[in-house]
């Protein structure tokens, strides 16, 4: 693994992936394709860009042109990019359709083409559907009940379809609610954290009681590195082992990490397709991997809230226009003939 394409890393969940892969002995290279949409900053990288291993690239994994010349110049691909946030889906689901299924499937065309030794999916536990007892495993059907998860669970399956007819050697991996440092304001926690710093009301859904598993984003990193590293081809990776909490609970919490009390939440009606509860099973991941995970949750979120208290030069103004890009910050693509002098 010398060589790798890391989409959609100027994200959250990406970006943290980012940093982690640049400190492999074995990895010379790491480049980043990110739209840089609203979710998607270059400054959650970071100290990341003093590495000589790092090249980043503004574009979209809808580009074939940009996609071909970038799959056929590395080794693996690790796929974040992804329209990800469950309330823009019930507003925008032909986007998420868009981005998720179709850029999923001009990545795995292109690594059908090209030749990779290994290609990663990032997926969800929201495809297997609200659970309301037992654990879903790696072999349960799949039941999207939103758009964003039905995106996801079509994602899955062209990548799992590259697989079995062409031999493209992928893995799927499915992840539980991240959180840590960095991520976008509109996800709950980085949503209650910054709305209380500010002293301002948070608002829960029907009673709170949607239960939600947390796991740390560095937790969730080692585990993919261990997928993209040793994963067998053609798998998928249930990526849990982080804490259950409902939505009251995880309020609770960071009402006394951010010194305030309960007079700061309000209920509102539940939305509509409000998955009660998301549970997935492990032991995949444990028993043929050794993944365990080292995060111990209210530490982490003792740290995540730190971050938001010291950094509000980062969230601050994507509140105030959450969807507008930073164009100050903004990367620019490089031209056809950039592209071609960096081959010379």
């Amino acid at each position: 693994m010398d060589k790798v394409l890391v989409t959609g890393g100027a994200g959250f969940i990406g970006s943290h992936f980012v940093k982690r892969l640049l400190k492999a002995d074995d990895v010379s290279q790491v480049t980043v394709l990110d739209a840089l949409t609203y979710a998607g900053h270059v400054e959650n990288l970071g100290e990341a860009f003093l590495s000589p291993k790092l090249t980043f690239m503004e574009g979209n994994i809808l580009d074939i042109p940009l996609v071909d010349e970038l799959v056929g110049r590395h080794d693996a691909v690790v796929h974040f990019a992804a329209e990800s946030h469950v309330d823009r889906s019930f507003l925008t689901a032909g986007n998420f359709v868009t981005t998720n299924v179709l850029g999923t499937h001009t990545l795995l065309d292109a690594a059908r083409r090209l030749g990779v030794a290994k290609f990663v999916h990032v997926s969800t536990d929201e495809v297997y559907g609200p659970l309301v007892t037992g654990s879903a495993s790696e072999r349960d059907p799949l039941r999207p009940t939103v758009p964003y998860a039905a995106s996801k669970a079509a994602s899955d399956m062209v990548a799992l379809s590259h697989f079995h007819t062409y031999g493209v050697p992928v893995c799927v991996t499915r992840s539980s609610n991240n959180y840590g440092p960095c991520q976008h304001p509109e996800k709950i926690i980085p949503l209650f954290v910054t709305r209380l710093l500010k002293h301002e009301p948070v608002t829960l859904h029907g009673h709170g009681e949607h239960v939600r598993n947390w796991l740390h984003v560095e937790d969730n990193c080692a585990a993919i590195e261990l997928v993209l590293r040793a994963g067998a081809p053609g798998e998928i990776y249930n990526l849990g082992g982080g804490t259950d909490l409902t939505n009251k609970e995880l309020t609770g919490h960071l009402l006394r990490l951010c010194g305030a009390d309960w007079d700061a939440v309000h209920y509102v009606p539940d939305r509509q397709a409000n998955d009660i509860r998301y549970a997935m099973t492990w032991s995949k991941l444990s028993d043929e991997l050794g993944y365990q995970p080292h995060r111990d949750l209210m530490d982490g979120l003792a740290e995540t809230v730190e971050w938001y208290r010291n950094n509000p030069g980062r969230w601050a103004p994507l509140l105030r226009n959450p969807a507008a890009p930073r164009a100050e910050i903004r990367i620019q693509p490089a031209t056809e003939k950039e592209k071609r002098m960096s081959h010379a």
